[in-house]
């Protein structure tokens, strides 16, 4: 088996390099990193749109083990968390081990090898002992598809594919959409359109940002003595822990959080009619809870318009409101979101029955820890089902994930044995985790891309971080373990 990889991993963003580089680190050097496009980053590579930053605190938005120690501000924009990733991938040599313009697009286990048999686009098939999608959650652009829309003159493009040749300065722009995107590019359009209109289904619940930008002095601090940054990470840490409460049904914080989202409302929007359309009526957390200090002044802007009615059809050069309203546009962008709920987009996986993820998971996705899936020997997925977070780092999730699969993969490769997960274990976790949310703001009565369409919880984690990384603890008892004999049976 000289050209069997350990680990095949899919993506090259957060989840997918700080995956591989606790392999490197824990000593497991035969693996490699399958990327679709040319450039790593994920999310940081293709979100490039105007105002593109990050909602949590770089403090806590970087790994453990490689801190950012000198990243500018505390809320980073996207090029600066991409740099971040450059660097990480060439500290810890990464680059040799991505494998650019490869699109896996078909993975199947074969029972008789114990291998993945892993597809990709254009190329020979890959055998790998382990497989570790890490797709992400927000990673396809989703535009609904409204009547009409084929016939607009005008430039249209997705927030998440941003046309750069496209100049905005003096045109009329609408904006489909005002969630987690929107709100940060919304602003900066506004300084270059003639007239942006902004089309909002529902309002956000808004908390300040209060950006601080480092001094050099500061950084210097932190590179020089970096017990101060990790104190700093360490308070921004708890501090988001205990705002954990916020989202939980009827909480004191749940209360306080309202509170503060509404007296920021209040203080930045003085026109009683638009701070009414920008008052939520659903609970607060919900939907995902965000942070700009940005968002509400651009909205006080003469050239800018809020509209709370829904889009009839597109023409040639205008949309038409349900409302009969036609707005004149140059140009349409579609903050319109992604698809939250396709965890394993367009990729075919074939357990060890033949049946595929997608007919396991047709009534939603579900994983034990959010890592695996009765039927799915060796694969292991990062940022998977139920692993979400509305109040605190994702990459802190992911780094507790990466723990656990280094500490599979380690005993995959001692034993010489593959893993599946056991049914009745899966169950009674999926069972708790959905009696757990019960307490959870985010099963509340909202329409939110937490939830799919049966209204189940599949994207987030109902408890704390701490939480989470208690559970995630990997002990072989929880799988069945199949031995491989020499003639290539299981035992």
């Amino acid at each position: 088996m000289n050209n069997v990889i350990d680990v095949a991993i899919l993506g090259s963003g957060y989840g997918g390099l700080g995956m591989a580089a606790q392999l490197q680190r824990n000593g497991i050097s035969n693996f490699k990193i399958f990327e679709k496009a040319s450039t790593l980053g994920g999310v940081w590579r293709d979100n490039i749109y105007p105002g593109a930053a990050c909602d949590t605190q770089s403090h806590i938005y970087c790994f453990n083990y490689f801190p950012n120690l000198r990243v500018s501000r505390m809320y980073a924009g996207q090029e600066e968390l991409l740099n971040y990733l450059q660097h990480f991938a060439q500290h810890f040599e990464l680059e040799d081990k991505i494998q650019y313009n490869s699109e896996i697009v078909n993975a199947t286990w074969n029972n008789t090898e114990q291998l993945w048999t892993i597809q990709v686009k254009d190329e020979q098939p890959v055998k790998a002992k382990i497989f570790v999608p890490a797709w992400g959650q927000l990673n396809k652009p989703v535009i609904p598809k409204f009547k009409g829309m084929e016939n607009f003159k005008g430039a249209s493009f997705h927030s998440a594919e941003w046309d750069y040749s496209v100049s905005l300065e003096g045109k009329k722009v609408i904006s489909i959409g005002n969630a987690a995107s929107a709100v940060q590019y919304i602003p900066e359009v506004a300084k270059v359109a003639s007239q942006l209109t902004v089309f909002q289904r529902s309002a956000n619940w808004i908390m300040p940002r209060d950006q601080q930008i480092f001094t050099a002095e500061e950084l210097d601090e932190f590179e020089a003595h970096p017990e101060k940054f990790f104190g700093s990470r360490n308070h921004i840490h708890k501090m988001r822990e205990d705002g954990f409460d916020r989202t939980q049904h009827g909480t004191d914080s749940q209360k306080e959080g309202v509170r503060i989202a509404l007296e920021f409302l209040e203080k930045n929007i003085d026109d009683p009619e638009l701070r009414k359309k920008l008052t939520p009526d659903y609970e607060f957390g919900c939907k995902r809870i965000l942070r700009t200090d940005e968002y509400y002044p651009a909205l006080n802007c003469e050239n800018v318009s809020l509209v709370t009615d829904g889009v009839s059809k597109i023409t040639e050069n205008a949309v038409i409101t349900t409302a009969g309203e036609v707005i004149e546009a140059d140009v349409i962008v579609y903050g319109t979101g992604f698809a939250s709920q396709n965890f394993n987009g367009d990729l075919d996986i074939i357990g060890n029955t033949g049946s595929s993820l997608s007919e396991a998971w047709e009534d939603g996705a579900e994983a034990y820890l959010g890592l695996t899936v009765p039927g799915f020997n060796n694969m292991f997925l990062v940022y998977g089902p139920n692993t979400n977070l509305n109040h605190n780092s994702i990459v802190t999730m992911l780094e507790i994930q990466h723990d656990y699969i280094v500490d599979a993969v380690k005993y995959i490769l001692d034993h010489q044995v593959s893993l599946d997960v056991k049914d009745h274990v899966f169950a009674e976790y999926n069972d708790a985790i959905q009696k757990k949310m019960a307490t959870s703001a985010f099963a509340s009565d909202c329409s939110s891309w937490y939830k799919n369409a049966a209204g189940k919880v599949i994207n987030n984690w109902p408890l704390n971080v701490e939480s989470y990384r208690s559970a995630t603890q990997f002990k072989a008892l929880d799988y069945i373990v199949h031995h491989q004999v020499e003639q290539g049976e299981l035992v």
